[in-house]
């Protein structure tokens, strides 16, 4: 019988890095999120892993920033308010498919699982980090502008990463 796990939104995190200018980069995060996952046993191989993004949680530590990237131009958060992902199988990554600005599209994830402890009240805990790449454009986030010099303000590939912390029911 597989057990659930609930996300520890206190002890997760979820960010992103984008080139800009082509010459530095802008990290953000989302605010705002939720997962759960069902596995069989404490290995957690071939869990099932969903997660929920609230679209307007995006943080970019700049108010204008943020303001663009949740408009039409970007994530269309009023039309598309969350970004969702579920997965197909965990192992050394995770595979599932990512739904973004309304387009779904699979996408594979290196994961590492940092083990299972206990915290002080008796809860248990397991904890993963995640990294991987994907293509703005893959779900249809394609604004940017042409730079004079060449190339373009924001670069198509953004990274992701998280880490989350998740308390068995």
């Amino acid at each position: 019988m597989a057990t659930k796990w609930n996300l520890d939104p206190t002890h997760s995190e979820i960010t992103f890095r984008v080139k800009h200018l082509m010459i530095s980069n802008v990290k953000g995060s989302f605010k705002s999120f939720t997962a759960e996952m069902e596995a069989e046993d404490d290995t957690f191989r071939n869990a099932k892993v969903t997660a929920t993004i609230q679209t307007d949680s995006i943080d970019t530590n700049n108010a204008d920033r943020d303001t663009h990237l949740k408009s039409e131009e970007f994530f269309n958060a009023e039309v598309n308010p969350t970004i969702t992902f579920e997965s197909d199988a965990l192992n050394d990554e995770i595979t599932g498919n990512l739904t973004v600005n309304g387009v779904t599209k699979p996408v594979k994830l290196d994961v590492d699982f940092g083990g299972i402890n206990a915290d002080p009240w008796g809860n248990t805990k397991a904890g993963f980090s995640f990294e991987g790449k994907i293509k703005r454009s893959d779900f249809g986030l394609n604004w940017n502008a042409a730079l004079e010099a060449g190339g373009v303000m924001v670069s198509d590939e953004v990274k992701i990463a998280g880490e989350l912390q998740f308390v068995k029911a």
